[in-house]
């Protein structure tokens, strides 16, 4: 048994101004996949896998056209290369937009069948803010999305998806995508499956899987900082039995849709402003606030500096500020080194368009992998050369940084990470501006996507399931 394996992840958010490139991502070729510690589940399997070609990058701007057309063809290339092969695991994402391209990842997948032809199994994992298409259902044969958001599942779906697809080789099973869109757009802060509705609705999907004529079912929020006619929430069931798959799928589709009013922020969120008199007033320690319009991992640029801004004309005390993206400022840290003060001009560096700097004299204080931590006050801030977030205690401590030591810590985030959430005493959310805008009514008109809510009440909606077009199971004339 052959598999081959490769993939492209990101997440793009169409109102950022800036754009992704090859020196953004971290790309991975040959054998070096099967060493990474992100594919560490494969060690599982004892089949054969052909590592071909993958790339990943944090969260941002459109990728440029170029940048996309190189990857693809290193990916094709290398897929030609590895022969016949049984089957292909893709890594993906699902919201990744080509400038040029408004179905970037139908794209690469119809570009990996058209090479492994029509009887190779396809099989794909996806973050649940992944978005898809008839195109790309049409073209794969079995589908598994993360089930939690924050994402403690990652490898786990991905071992799924390779489950899945060694199983029915094994087997030899063709198995049933069903596919059914569901028009409505949330933010990841709103529909975190750490709270309701999602908790309910994600909470069915294990059971669901179990059932027979089941291999998978997935429930995808989508990725609504997309202008494109994909972008959208769904609801994805694969194998067997395909009037069961059709009943769940539209099943899962209805509950989405009847909950749609109830998703919400888990928590206190305001205007930056307000936030901070929250934290001010607030006793204990350490409050967290997550500067959500500019949060990396989900698009924003992160070289925002608002929030700093507000806090050194407060004159607060004992915040920390992790980080902002500025290289020139990282840059003139590491020239002047630790222990000396200069005037910085910190923020607005990646997009000089879309806020403005905060200019500060500050004290070096650490400097470590083109990272620098500065002292403005009573105001710490880490600046860094490129962007990242600030999601892992090992992030800070490697900086010398100790959370429970201050008042108020500062990240660019949505929902806070897994290690971040239990220490949050308590955890505040700023909905700031950025490209990944939380206040997503006031978002700018769009020109591709389809009547969606919240951004449209006035239509009504009954699910309807769409049945890939490689489906064994059901005539062309059954297909919806």
């Amino acid at each position: 048994m052959r598999i081959a394996l490769g993939g492209i992840q990101t997440e793009c958010s169409t109102y950022s101004r800036i754009r992704s490139g090859a020196s953004d991502f971290r790309v991975l070729s040959g054998n070096e996949i099967l060493t990474d510690p992100y594919f560490h589940f494969l060690g599982e399997f004892s089949e054969t896998f052909l590592p071909c070609f993958f790339a990943r990058a944090v969260p941002g701007g459109p990728v440029l056209r170029s940048t996309y057309d190189l990857f693809k063809a290193e990916f094709l290339r290398r897929l030609e290369n590895a022969g016949r092969v049984d089957g292909l695991y893709l890594a993906m994402h699902g919201a990744m937009f080509v400038e040029g391209l408004q179905d970037a990842e139908g794209d690469w997948i119809e570009a990996a069948r058209q090479v492994v032809g029509d009887e190779c199994l396809i099989s794909a994992s996806y973050d649940l803010h992944g978005n898809l298409s008839q195109r790309i259902i049409d073209n794969i044969d079995l589908l598994s999305a993360y089930r939690t958001a924050p994402h403690i599942d990652v490898e786990e779906t991905m071992a799924r998806s390779c489950r899945m697809l060694v199983h029915c080789l094994k087997e030899r099973v063709r198995p049933t995508l069903v596919w059914v869109p569901v028009p409505v757009l949330m933010p990841g802060e709103r529909s975190s499956t750490v709270d309701e509705p999602a908790k309910s609705l994600y909470s069915q999907l294990p059971e669901i899987s179990r059932r027979p004529g089941i291999l998978d079912a997935s429930l995808l929020v989508g990725y609504v900082w997309a202008d494109e006619p994909r972008a959208t929430a769904s609801a994805v069931l694969t194998g067997t039995d395909p009037a069961i798959l059709i009943e769940e799928a539209e099943s899962l589709g209805r509950q989405y849709w009847e909950a749609r009013d109830k998703f919400s922020f888990g928590v206190p969120v305001g205007t930056i402003e307000q936030c901070l008199d929250w934290a001010e007033q607030t006793q204990s320690q350490p409050v967290i606030l997550a500067d959500s319009g500019d949060n990396p991992t989900g698009g924003g640029v992160g070289d925002r500096a608002e929030v700093l801004g507000e806090l050194v004309r407060r004159n607060f005390v004992r915040a920390l500020v992790a980080a902002i993206a500025d290289e020139p400022a990282t840059r003139a840290c590491f020239e002047a080194g630790v222990g000396s003060t200069l005037e910085l001009s910190i923020g607005a560096s990646l997009d000089p368009v879309g806020s403005d700097p905060v200019t500060v004299r500050a004290q070096v204080v650490f400097l470590e992998d083109n990272q620098a931590v500065v002292q403005i006050d009573g105001i710490t801030v880490v600046l860094t050369a490129s962007r990242r977030p600030f999601h892992h205690i090992e992030d800070f401590s490697r900086l010398g940084l100790d959370l429970l030591r201050f008042k108020l810590v500062v990240v660019k985030s949505g929902y806070l990470s897994p290690q971040l959430a239990p220490i949050a005493n308590p955890n505040f959310m700023a909905l700031s501006d950025g490209a990944i805008n939380q206040n997503i009514e006031g978002l700018p008109e769009n020109v591709f996507r389809p009547p969606t809510f919240p951004f449209d009440r006035s239509f009504s909606w009954q699910p309807l399931a769409h049945v890939s077009a490689r489906s064994p199971h059901l005539t062309v004339s059954d297909r919806r």
